[in-house]
């Protein structure tokens, strides 16, 4: 074997594994983060798991993939590990998807229609399908698609590539006599290991056996271990993902190797247990792709099959090695969520942080709640030591949200993608400033050294239940996405602005004819700017969210409200009149 059979031989794995990585990542742009969202919504049993393992996994065609993105969400505190445990035999069985689409270059017919469907035929059919979709789509989903159908193309390039190499190979008679070594199990076992965790794909290190099939070198004696060990060198990625991560992450990974390794000396021992006793009449005949495919296949589910009654047994044998700590507080939870290891797939990394900045609109919520109570007299030290607590977990939030989005804006996103990062960032800067008027808000209430008089008070709990109002329909609003609900806010918006300025006038006249203290004044007026400045930021993320929506976020926010405010909107004047009603009589 020469130095130019050696180049084109890697230059085939290259394409091969180029190919791979082009049709897994544009599918998974194109669905931005659905696949992966299932996974994470899995509320079933363990053979639901497994379904969902399989079907995602041979969808991405990924067990690596789908494992990486396990381990995060298990770090994430998202996935127990029973879940886990079936998505990992699910991810199993689908990688064996990809072998039996390789397979089917061994077809050999005149019909037109499976002529078509032989991968020498539709490779390039499909590749420039998919160019065309590339050059010509007008949409990212439309081009993710083009490049996925190019993936698959340029996949099965480096496949015929492979093949083409490796048949001089046959004529050599120190090629038959190596693989003749492989029938020794535990030969081929580490090999098939060594070489799938070298590449870091289960599904390329079949492909490049199936090459080698082509030569008629390899028998089923010599094929069937390197397989099995194929299934424990994909537990490499995992492993490595694994790595800082928590001790649930780890236990994931953990499952995976032992699943694996243990599926492989069962199934091991049984099949030579057979040969031996029995005898397969096969045993020493040359292997083709399409019993490469099958062997692949019925190993896996068999194993699956065998193993799944034993989920609580795997699990416990994870705890048992690594032990769990105490438990975390709420906020170490939501940032173990931004994992790094969810970058895989950037649709998924987003809604993580997404729900990071819901956490936010939570804690700022409970710290407007706290400093209500702390304004109109309820001075409790545990109140603020709670407000104090959940501000600085806004600001850490913040950073953390932050760092994560700038690490998923350098992946390669969809425009679509694009605008929900901005979106992350906006809507995060926004509800981490409602924050700090809260702790504004309790600094008006620790400077108050004289009580605010009735009247006072009560024109605190007015305005306050107008914010309150604006703050949870802002919350809802961009929880749920709803517009109309966000039509609500502006109207309301300006009902408080127009409150507080009458609020303050109110108080000058009491200071005026003695009803109050100036030393009650200062922070009176504080806590009327601060609570008019939260309204503010609510209109913020409601034209945000109405912009996103309706698709005119190029346009001057400033301006659309001034529209807005010259009456030229029925909707808006009638929402006026109804907060005007409400909170203006």
């Amino acid at each position: 074997m020469d130095i130019i059979m050696f180049i084109k031989l890697f230059g085939g794995l290259a394409l091969f594994l180029f190919g791979m990585n082009v049709l897994s990542s544009s599918l998974e742009k194109a669905s931005e983060g659905r696949l992966e969202s299932i996974l994470e919504k899995l509320t079933g049993g363990i053979l639901q798991s497994v379904l969902f393992g399989t079907v995602v996994t041979a969808a991405i065609q990924s067990s690596s993939a789908t494992t990486v993105v396990v381990v995060g969400l298990v770090n994430a505190k998202i996935l127990k590990l029973r879940q886990a445990i079936g998505i990992i035999m699910g991810a199993n069985i689908g990688t064996t998807i990809t072998a039996h689409i390789l397979r089917l270059t061994d077809i050999e017919s005149t019909n037109f229609f499976l002529t078509l469907i032989k991968p020498t035929t539709l490779a390039p059919l499909m590749a420039a399908i998919g160019i065309l979709l590339f050059f010509s789509g007008k949409t990212d989903r439309i081009k993710e698609i083009g490049n996925m159908l190019l993936g698959f193309g340029v996949l099965f390039t480096g496949m015929f590539q492979m093949e083409a190499t490796m048949k001089p190979l046959a004529e050599l008679p120190k090629f038959a006599e190596l693989f003749q070594t492989m029938s020794n199990p535990i030969l081929g076992v580490l090999v098939g290991a060594g070489i799938t965790a070298l590449i870091q794909s289960s599904s390329a290190s079949v492909g490049i056996l199936q090459a080698l099939s082509s030569t008629g070198s390899i028998t089923c004696a010599s094929a069937f271990p390197i397989i099995l060990g194929q299934n424990i060198g994909t537990c490499i990625t995992p492993i490595i993902a694994s790595f800082g991560a928590s001790k649930g992450a780890k236990r994931a990974a953990l499952v995976h190797v032992c699943f694996n390794i243990l599926g492989t000396v069962l199934f091991l021992t049984g099949l030579y247990a057979f040969e031996y006793t029995i005898g397969f009449e096969f045993w020493n005949d040359p292997i083709t792709k399409g019993g490469i495919a099958n062997f692949h296949s019925i190993f896996n589910i068999t194993v699956t099959l065998l193993l799944m009654p034993f989920t609580r047994l795997l699990e416990k044998i994870a705890y048992a090695i690594i032990p769990s700590d105490k438990e975390e507080t709420k906020i170490a939870d939501v940032i173990a969520s931004l994992d790094e290891r969810l970058l895989i797939s950037p649709g998924l990394a987003i809604q993580h942080g997404r729900n990071a900045v819901y956490n936010m609109t939570e804690l700022a919520q409970e710290n407007f709640e706290i400093s209500k109570k702390l304004i109109m007299g309820d001075i409790d030290n545990n109140l603020v030591d709670t407000l104090l607590k959940n501000e600085s977990a806004l600001d850490t939030l913040q950073d953390k949200i932050e760092g994560y989005a700038i690490k998923i804006s350098k992946k390669h996103l969809t425009e679509n993608s694009k605008t929900e990062i901005s979106e992350l960032l906006h809507m995060l800067g926004e509800f981490e400033r409602i924050g700090d008027q809260c702790e504004n808000l309790l600094e008006a209430s620790q400077n108050k050294r004289a009580q605010f008089s009735d009247e006072g008070l009560e024109d605190m709990k007015l305005i306050y239940s107008a914010v309150e109002d604006i703050l949870l329909t802002t919350i809802k609003s961009y929880r749920n996405n709803d517009v109309k609900m966000a039509r609500r806010i502006e109207p309301l918006e300006q009902v408080i602005d127009i409150l507080e300025d009458e609020l303050k006038k109110k108080h000058i006249e009491r200071l005026r004819d003695g009803k109050c203290t100036v030393d009650g004044a200062f922070p009176f007026v504080e806590a009327l700017t601060s609570l008019e400045r939260i309204s503010d930021h609510c209109s913020n993320v409601a034209v945000f969210v109405i912009s996103s929506n309706e698709k005119f976020a190029d346009i001057n926010s400033h301006a659309y409200l001034s529209d807005l405010h010259k009456g030229n909107s029925p909707e808006y004047d009638g929402y006026y009149k109804e907060y005007s009603q409400k909170y203006l009589k």
